[in-house]
């Protein structure tokens, strides 16, 4: 575990992002059932942690896209993200609707995109990739140049890997599953027993057993 991904996981944990509820799981956005919730709009309310975010996010594209003309984050918790992070690096900034909203323009994407922009993703946190997805593709429409995605955090999960790869796409988040696991068991945020569940559960779910 480098020190970036245990100083953001301590963030999300500082912050209390992260819930577990091996009794009573949570459902996802994308239907699947999970003993362990990561709620990252909580970072919102963390000035200090939420700068180390959006800087780290920014590093992110510096080192792995360089050449990115516009930001763009995920309707609704990537955008405060989205915007911190357009403002460091001084660039335009856009954000993405999960679909055309049913009035006015009806559009998807607010703000100004152009033919040709280099734009990356800002997500929360990626699970099975679809969010991202959905908002890849609502940017190509548009005849927008988008690369890659990056996050605060990954579940690892195997269909996402061969989801963006199937339409090309990279991704890279400041920490991840197994940080956050490490980072709690360090902290005695979970117990032995909840570990051993969460990574047996997480273990079948990157295999896509559940």
């Amino acid at each position: 575990m480098t020190m970036r991904k245990k100083e953001i996981a301590n963030v999300l944990l500082n912050v209390g992002a992260v819930e577990l509820s091996p009794e009573e799981l949570f459902t996802w956005a994308s239907g699947i059932e999970s003993p362990i919730y990561c709620d990252n709009r909580l970072t919102m309310s963390d000035p200090v942690g939420r700068k180390k975010i959006a800087e780290g996010l920014a590093n992110l594209i510096r080192e792995f896209y360089p050449e990115t003309t516009i930001i763009a984050g995920t309707a609704t918790a990537g955008i405060p993200h989205a915007a911190w992070v357009a403002d460091i690096l001084e660039l335009p900034m856009v954000y993405v609707r999960s679909s055309a909203k049913g009035h006015g323009r009806s559009r998807q994407i607010e703000g100004k995109v152009s033919t040709g922009d280099k734009a990356i993703i800002i997500e929360d946190l990626i699970s099975t990739g679809g969010s991202s997805l959905n908002a890849a593709a609502a940017l190509r429409s548009e005849k927008v140049d988008v690369t890659g995605i990056v996050s605060i955090f990954t579940y690892e999960l195997n269909k996402a890997d061969e989801a963006f790869a199937s339409v090309e796409l990279s991704y890279k988040s400041l920490t991840d599953f197994g940080a956050l696991i490490e980072a709690s068991k360090e902290k005695g945020a979970i117990n032995d027993q909840a570990i051993e569940e969460l990574l047996a559960w997480h273990g079948k779910l990157k295999e896509g057993s559940l």
